[in-house]
């Protein structure tokens, strides 16, 4: 079963049970909260339209639901005397807010008609609320912000994590193209130059080597009597920092701080800098020495989202 129900099944002996909670009927309840949110309504829109083509989709307010739906057959034949078909469904419901609650219901086989004949009904409708529920917060937006919130409460890479999440998620199917963007809000900037498109969370590598022709250039970082280049930086909260250093170049928006670059490093090029609030990680490797690096790419071919991007200097 999907682990993500682990002991979060409810069996119902009453059609009144849990009440107090969802308003639902039915044999049996599944309920899971995630601790993430998801109030944003291009966000809602998002994981309603990314699985369009693999449910039945619908959305009411704050709430998405996906039907699943399948037949079952008394006999194979159906030019046979006494042949029956009849369509199932499940339905899944995804709470929105500022905590997300994945729910799902089985009601009785009654609901569907006189079919008595199903055999095994409970159990493959439990099944596949579990598959849709896995494929849910495996392929859409709600994946990104689980993977986000198990590096920071568990402090782990973004690798460990979407493995963490991987097995957390072991009915999902693969679904292509379930996040849909809204377009990039942008915003002016104080000197006049073109605006600069937000992000919508951390930015997956690797880092694009034209930066420096596609970011515009944005204020300096100086430290310790250095001054380090950035493109793409906007205002000076860390929220979105863009790229940082000349020619040891990093995106901190897709930088998660695992410190693979640090300890690689010959020349000690990097030391640890604070960054909260930033959408990959709240501590950067700052390249307070860059005129020190050697170019021997040992930073670049170690960083697991590949953020780096070393330029040798003619």
């Amino acid at each position: 079963m999907s682990l993500l129900l682990k002991d979060r099944v409810f069996s119902m002996e009453a059609p009144t049970a849990k009440r107090g909670v969802y308003p639902l009927h039915g044999y049996k309840l599944g309920l899971y909260r995630l601790p993430i949110t998801l109030e944003d309504p291009d966000e809602i829109t998002s994981v309603h339209d990314g699985l369009k083509k693999t449910f039945e989709m619908d959305a009411y307010a704050d709430r998405i639901y996906a039907t699943y739906r399948w037949k079952e057959q008394n006999m194979d034949d159906p030019d046979a005397k006494g042949y029956e078909e009849v369509e199932l469904s499940v339905t899944v419901e995804i709470v929105t807010g500022e905590v997300v609650d994945i729910i799902y219901q089985i009601f009785p086989i009654e609901k569907f008609g006189d079919t008595q004949w199903v055999k095994g009904y409970r159990k493959k409708a439990d099944h596949f609320a579990k598959m849709m529920m896995d494929t849910i917060l495996r392929n859409t937006i709600l994946a990104d912000k689980m993977i986000d919130f198990l590096m920071k409460s568990e402090k782990i890479t973004e690798l460990n994590a979407i493995q963490k999440l991987e097995e957390m998620t072991p009915l999902a199917k693969i679904v292509l193209d379930a996040k849909p963007k809204p377009k990039p809000v942008e915003v002016a900037t104080d000197d006049g130059g073109p605006p600069i498109p937000i992000l919508d969370g951390p930015k997956s590598g690797p880092i694009d080597v034209d930066y420096k022709s596609k970011m515009r250039a944005t204020a300096s970082y100086s430290v310790s009597g250095y001054s380090i280049k950035t493109w793409g930086r906007l205002g000076t909260d860390n929220k979105q920092m863009g790229v940082w250093g000349e020619f040891v170049s990093v995106d901190y928006d897709i930088c998660i701080a695992d410190g693979a670059c640090i300890e690689a490093c010959p020349v000690d090029v990097y030391e640890w800098f604070d960054s909260p609030g930033n959408v990959a990680s709240e501590r950067k490797p700052l390249m307070l020495r860059e005129p020190d690096c050697i170019f021997c790419l040992a930073c670049e071919g170690v960083c697991p989202p590949q953020a780096v991007k070393i330029y040798e200097i003619k």
